[in-house]
């Protein structure tokens, strides 16, 4: 039987993407095309060009369709994909909202104009995914079907993300795996982990990843006089990430804004104890002082307190601990989840051919 083919938009770069192509052709047996804007979203004049080439993107996306024939269609982000995924004249239609409401940031100028085509996405599409229950919510408000919306994580590879043997650090080993990105609050955990050096705590912190704080982020760690203490090891492939995060025994996430987060459930599995901004993605996975802590946006002196705490109180991090791998097992399983998805396009697919 030839296989079913899907259209994938979004940039498949982003590990999130990868993930979610990559479970549809290993457990849905389909055949994955793609297309994206090829213009960075960094700098104002890269998002002028890249306005400029969504607007023209759907002549481009037509000729690839005309000759690709795609069975069916789905997209990143309810917004500009979404949008153009709508305009597609491709069914069935697939958008996954990416993160609260996509809509961001709050200022930007052209956000009347993203309402409007996110609701036409949203009218328009036969499945919704929202990786987590806050996704849900959102949607809800702005009256999108029920019927319509998948609330369902990607999941990740459990078998692989997994706790080290024998992981009984005494010693603080904390590990952050977000972008060096402005959004994600790096300073903050600098300024938190300067805190701990000074009343006294021996610590070392991990920092994965690149992006265009990272000039800054090393200044500020010299500054603090943390870089005996931290190391920034850059961006590494994903293949060799489950090893490193087994090592270490905190996780620490402070960004300022959240949807679902592949990297705290990576974390979870592989026996992290959580410590990540108190915003309603977290919380759909995270119980204050239950099962890894909340701390408020942009306060040094919360998360150092939070870092004190989870110190100061090894059973309940122990618990935590325990209860989180299995919480990712039960509900975040890659395989599972990806399984699911991919036999609902399925029925999508024969529900379109039955009605046409």
């Amino acid at each position: 039987m030839k296989k079913k083919k899907i259209l994938f938009l979004g940039e498949t770069y982003r590990a999130d993407a990868q993930t979610w192509m990559n479970g549809l052709q290993e457990f849905g047996d389909f055949e994955l095309i793609t297309w994206e804007l090829k213009t960075s979203s960094y700098g104002f004049g890269n998002r002028c060009l890249r306005l400029l080439e969504y607007s023209f993107g759907w002549f481009s996306l037509q000729r690839l369709i005309k000759k690709e024939k795609p069975d069916m269609v789905i997209a990143e982000r309810t917004t500009s994909y979404g949008f153009l995924a709508a305009l597609s004249g491709v069914r069935p239609v697939a958008i996954a909202q990416q993160g609260i409401t996509d809509l961001w940031p709050s200022s930007s100028l052209l956000l009347p104009i993203k309402k409007r085509i996110q609701h036409y996405a949203f009218q328009k599409a036969d499945l919704v995914h929202a990786w987590g229950p806050i996704m849900a919510e959102s949607m809800a408000k702005v009256g999108v079907d029920a019927k319509k919306i998948m609330v369902l994580p990607k999941g990740i590879k459990t078998e692989l993300f997994a706790p080290a043997e024998s992981n009984s650090h005494q010693k603080i080993k904390a590990i952050v795996t977000r972008a060096l990105e402005p959004e994600y609050g790096h300073p903050i955990i600098l300024n938190a982990f300067h805190q701990l050096k000074k009343a006294g705590y021996d610590f070392e912190l991990t920092i994965v990843g690149d992006g265009l704080e990272k000039k800054q982020l090393r200044k500020l760690c010299t500054k603090l006089k943390l870089s005996a203490q931290v190391h920034f090891v850059g961006r590494i492939p994903n293949s060799e990430l489950p090893a490193l995060l087994a090592q270490h025994n905190y996780y620490i996430s402070m960004p300022e804004t959240e949807g679902v987060s592949a990297s705290l459930f990576e974390a979870m599995a592989c026996g992290c104890y959580p410590i990540v901004s108190d915003l309603p993605g977290n919380k759909s996975w995270i119980s204050h002082q239950v099962n890894g802590q909340l701390v408020p946006l942009d306060q040094a002196d919360a998360l150092f307190t939070a870092l004190v705490w989870a110190i100061q109180n090894p059973e309940a991090r122990t618990k935590a601990i325990e209860s989180n791998r299995a919480f990712v097992v039960a509900h975040a399983d890659y395989k599972t989840n990806m399984t699911l998805i991919a036999s609902r396009y399925h029925n999508l697919l024969q529900s379109i051919k039955s009605t046409t």
